[in-house]
């Protein structure tokens, strides 16, 4: 690692801030013979590796594995779960990850055009950065990626007790007996799924009437009736004051304008652990990025254009700072362009067509495209197809009884959207984001031949039924 005591100023081609999945940016440029510095205190790899999506995956499948011993006896199959190793299943998964992000900043410490500061950096100037340390650097051209964190609301009460977000809780020795959850997105669902897989009761509350509000809404209300039979949920109420108990905290809920959900105007839900899990908020509070000319929305994220370049010359932004989508495989696709935009000068315009995401709840939850509720507000005119997993061959083999496939198509025959909940609907949606992508219609879809009894044939039967 090259760091420098001296305070005079160190001029780069590229400069990097943020090691998350920027870090190939930095890789990229050094290896095209660009002097590049990478910036970034904590480490490398980012949320994803580190505290987001794999941890979370990583522990979601063990609750999983969990969950199908305790289900045995529907397949005729006497099992018995007698133990749990909580500590060593968090310890197995930091042991792995750590070792990653330790490789990857021991590789990049010895890369050869490329300095890693283990710093914190502002920009003090235009493309000039300040690090903590004291050290100014300044490059040619600078790609912004610092991520984002979890968002935490002023909620009374909060700061005096000992709360956790994701970040803690995807790393404790041990699990509560009890957990309240403050929010109903998809992290909270995939915790709450994780930890009540492991022995916790788990209590949801959430200020929208339905969990994961954002997706289509018969996705969401098809999850809503699972999460409560599995979880005390709490919808229609928002977190107004915290409190410490003797046994845990109590947070103070009172009744919100956005739905049903209430049935009293203030409610208090307890537990032994409170997990502050509302949103995610980008981290470029500390960036002093005015100073730089670089242009931020209303909510934080840094604005780009069509070629991921900011409002300053020679600054682009990419990931979960730039807020075109907060997941890890758009900030990978914007990595891709960053390189050949910044690396390459290749002026390449980013296309997000078809974007999907995934939330791996049990069942799983996938999506591209609109949601019906979207179509409904841009009154188009489109069909409806559906198809349950248990209808299904494969679903009837593995016993599902959730679980479907919603294809939304033009009068054309263009697919405006598939959403889909149940078994390995991460890997189903695929089928329709290849086909988005490229142009392929409904009808070539459901003319094409599915293999008999995968579970791809519910995603087959669903445009079938659109067409």
């Amino acid at each position: 690692m090259r760091l420098s005591g001296t305070t005079t100023m160190k001029e780069y081609e590229l400069v990097v801030v943020g090691g998350g999945t920027a870090n190939n940016v930095a890789d990229a440029a050094a290896s095209a013979g660009m002097e590049t510095a990478l910036v970034e205190k904590k480490k490398l790899g980012g949320t994803c590796l580190n505290r987001g999506c794999n941890p979370s995956k990583m522990l979601i499948q063990s609750a999983k594995v969990a969950e199908t011993v305790r289900g045995s006896e529907r397949f005729g199959i006497e099992s018995s779960l007698d133990s749990i190793d909580f500590g060593g299943i968090v310890d197995e998964m930091e042991t792995k990850l750590s070792g990653i992000a330790d490789g990857m900043e021991e590789r990049y410490s010895a890369k050869e055009n490329l300095t890693l500061y283990k710093d914190v950096a502002r920009f003090v100037g235009e493309r000039t950065l300040e690090l903590d340390g004291g050290e100014k650097i300044r490059g040619e051209k600078v790609v912004v990626a610092t991520g984002s964190s979890p968002l935490v609301p002023p909620i009374d009460g909060l700061d005096e007790v000992d709360y956790m977000t994701s970040r803690e809780a995807l790393y404790l020795d041990e699990p509560p007996e009890s957990l309240v959850v403050l929010g109903g997105g998809y992290i909270s669902c995939e915790l709450g799924y994780f930890f009540e897989a492991m022995g916790t009761e788990v209590r949801i509350v959430e200020a929208n009437d339905v969990l994961l509000h954002r997706e289509d809404s018969d996705i969401a209300e098809e999850f809503h009736g699972i999460a409560e039979g599995r979880h005390e949920v709490r919808t229609g109420y928002i977190g107004t004051a915290v409190r410490e108990t003797p046994d845990g905290v109590e947070v103070v809920a009172e009744a919100t304008d956005n739905g049903d959900g209430a049935e009293e105007d203030e409610i208090t839900v307890s537990g032994e652990k409170l997990l502050v899990a509302v949103g995610r908020k980008p981290n470029t509070e500390s960036l002093n990025l005015e100073t730089a000319g670089i242009e931020t929305d209303e909510r934080g994220f840094v604005k780009t254009d069509k070629h991921l370049e900011t409002t300053a010359e020679n600054v682009w932004a990419q990931g979960d700072v730039a807020g075109n989508f907060v997941f890890k495989h758009s900030g990978d696709y914007e990595t891709e362009h960053v390189v050949r935009n910044v690396v390459h000068d290749e002026g390449m315009e980013i296309d997000y067509s078809a974007m999907p995401h995934a939330i791996f709840t049990e069942p799983q939850i996938a999506g591209v495209g609109k949601t019906e509720d979207e179509l409904a507000e841009e009154v188009v005119e489109y069909s409806v197809g559906t198809a349950r997993f248990e209808d299904s061959a494969m679903g009837r083999a593995k016993k599902l009884e959730h679980g479907f496939a919603k294809a939304l198509v033009a009068h054309d025959g263009e697919i405006l959207g598939f959403q889909v909940i149940g078994e390995e609907a991460s890997v189903l949606v695929h089928e329709a984001v290849v086909a988005m992508r490229n142009g392929v219609t409904a009808d070539e879809v459901s003319d094409t031949i599915h293999a008999h009894p995968t579970l791809s044939r519910v995603v087959e039967a669903a445009f079938v039924d659109a067409v």
